[in-house]
């Protein structure tokens, strides 16, 4: 799969720089040509040989050294990558990075780089959260930098929380994802919503869902990587924009709908994944609402319907909606791809523990307009993504139906 690609591992002083072993292990399973460059805190928690022995390359800790021709073996090294993924990744190396800083053989490397960088961060919660750590990602992020969130869970400090370095399997299909990408909607202009919208009551409350955008952001990003122009208009989230991908932030239904409605023209293919409120108050409280120790009543309205607003006026694009649902999937999905005149919907049962809101896998049954129902299982959101993009290369190159081009 990765025959031909050359890729530099960087290894960095964390804990988790253990699994850089596997790591390489893996990629170099796909058939890629691996080489590792450590830092000096990398090679406090694994030693250059495990890692040499694994690559069947140099490993490179040195700043300062020649080859044989008085070339500097680690520039040359940079410039025939195709990849440079650094896993696990400090905030200390991720502020140099950010900074520009070349103090030592990593950092020359990546400031050399000219191939896509991959960052995978693994570090303790309070240190991921802190907000130049997040400036710092942000940063890169918007100069192409391209990041692999990490995990929630256990850490080496002993709390619980997000910090952990992705999954193996993850940060391996991102390596490919980038390497082996198709550019199959190239000159396609993509539309994605996403994340959860609020309905104000009063200035301090609000009804939403649970939605956390991310199935969203990782149609926007599959979509980027297949080479489309992308439009991400999204709720509130906590995520970080996709690389190259164009993000407009909304809160309510109706500013959802505004912009849908502003940027449609433009767009040939929608993914509307976006959980947007079906109802709002009629009147929403100017003030907080106080304790008065009597119950009170609210009246809603429902939200105007967006995707049934864009499938009456569909023309040639294609629409995927998305059914969030509890009961009844299937059954339910037909009745909204065929009231909303979509091309395909995307149905999932969010009281699944491994679908839904808030996790980073889906189970999913796509169903198509022609009546073809799939169930591709449990997979990440970004695999999902790639299956629903698939179906739409397919149907963007099926011919015409000649029974409908004569009617026309």
């Amino acid at each position: 799969m990765l025959i031909g690609k050359r890729i530099i591992l960087g290894v960095t002083g964390s804990i988790a720089a253990y699994k850089a072993a596997e790591i390489v292990r893996r990629l170099k399973s796909a058939n890629a040509d691996v080489a590792v460059v450590m830092t000096k805190g990398g090679m406090e928690f694994i030693t250059s040989l495990t890692l040499q022995t694994l690559s069947g390359n140099p490993v490179y800790t040195e700043t300062f050294k020649l080859q044989g021709d008085s070339t500097i073996a680690h520039i040359e090294a940079v410039k025939s990558a195709d990849l440079f993924l650094i896993a696990p990744a400090t905030a200390n190396i991720i502020g140099k990075i950010a900074a520009g800083i070349g103090d030592d053989i990593l950092t020359t490397m990546v400031l050399s780089a000219k191939c896509p960088i991959l960052i995978a961060p693994a570090m303790d919660n309070d240190m991921y959260e802190n907000p130049i750590v997040q400036g710092n990602i942000a940063f890169l992020n918007e100069r192409g930098y391209r990041f692999i969130e990490p995990e929630e869970g256990e850490l080496a400090s002993g709390i619980i929380g997000k910090g952990r370095l992705a999954d193996i399997d993850k940060i391996v299909s991102s390596v490919i994802d980038i390497l082996v990408a198709r550019k199959d909607l190239k000159g396609e202009a993509v539309l994605v919503t996403a994340g959860p919208t609020r309905e104000y009551i009063d200035p301090v409350r609000f009804i939403s869902n649970r939605s956390s955008g991310k199935m969203g952001y990782a149609i926007a990003e599959a979509a980027k990587e297949r080479g489309a122009e992308v439009m991400l208009i999204s709720g509130p989230t906590s995520l970080q924009r996709p690389a190259g991908v164009e993000l407009v932030n909304i809160v309510t239904a109706d500013e959802m709908k505004e912009e849908v409605m502003k940027n449609i023209e433009r767009a040939t293919i929608v993914v509307m994944a976006a959980a947007v409120s079906d109802y709002r108050p009629i009147k929403a409280s100017q003030d907080k609402i106080k304790k008065s120790g009597k119950d009170i009543s609210m009246e809603f309205t429902e939200v105007s319907d967006i995707l049934h607003e864009i499938g009456k006026n569909k023309g040639s694009r294609i629409i995927v909606g998305f059914a969030a649902e509890t009961k009844d999937i299937v059954d339910n999905a037909r009745i909204k791809l065929k009231e909303k005149n979509l091309d395909m919907i995307v149905a999932n049962d969010v009281t699944s523990p491994d679908a839904g809101f808030e996790v980073d896998t889906n189970i999913v049954t796509i169903i198509e307009k022609d009546g073809m129902v799939t169930e591709p299982g449990r997979m990440s959101k970004k695999e999902v993504a790639h299956r629903i993009f698939d179906k739409i290369v397919r149907l963007k190159r099926r011919p015409p139906d000649p029974v409908k081009s004569l009617r026309c």
